[in-house]
């Protein structure tokens, strides 16, 4: 029997943050700053450079992934899209709301006229590695660095 889930995908908004805040908690295991993330949430989303999307199910945000437009000065110029803290709820993976969130924030990219999408992933985490590379994303030309600071 295939069912097909009832979400949607759109803009977060500030009353989101504490299911946002909770999703990331899962995730990477770390306590969040509610309070902080109001504070930034609230500057940053007015910049339209800031991309901030949820996939959302019965009223319960089950997903987000954010982007960041950047400018470039190399070449034609064109920008480009940083993409950071992409999660769905373990009990919601498989079911397609990830792709739907990639998709719609790629989407945002093509309007924006950006080159390409980037961002960063543990090397460890094979079953995203996968559904990347399923989604077009290249992995072979290119080794990702990160140093925390």
């Amino acid at each position: 029997m295939n069912t097909k889930l009832d979400y949607s995908i759109r803009r977060l908004k500030e009353t989101d943050l504490h299911q946002v805040a909770e999703l990331y908690s899962l995730f990477w295991n770390d306590a969040m700053n509610l309070t902080k993330m109001k504070e930034v949430f609230k500057r940053v989303s007015k910049d339209s450079q800031y991309i901030f999307l949820g996939a959302e199910m019965n009223g319960e945000i089950i997903g987000t992934i954010q982007g960041v437009i950047c400018e470039e000065l190399y070449g034609a110029c064109k920008p480009f899209l940083v993409m950071e803290n992409f999660v769905v709820s373990k009990e919601h993976r498989g079911k397609g709301i990830g792709k739907s969130l990639l998709s719609e924030l790629e989407n945002n990219a093509k309007k924006r006229k950006c080159s390409q999408m980037i961002f960063l992933t543990e090397s460890d985490r094979s079953d995203s590695i996968k559904f990347y590379e399923k989604l077009g994303f290249d992995s072979s030309t290119h080794k990702g660095f990160k140093k925390s600071l």
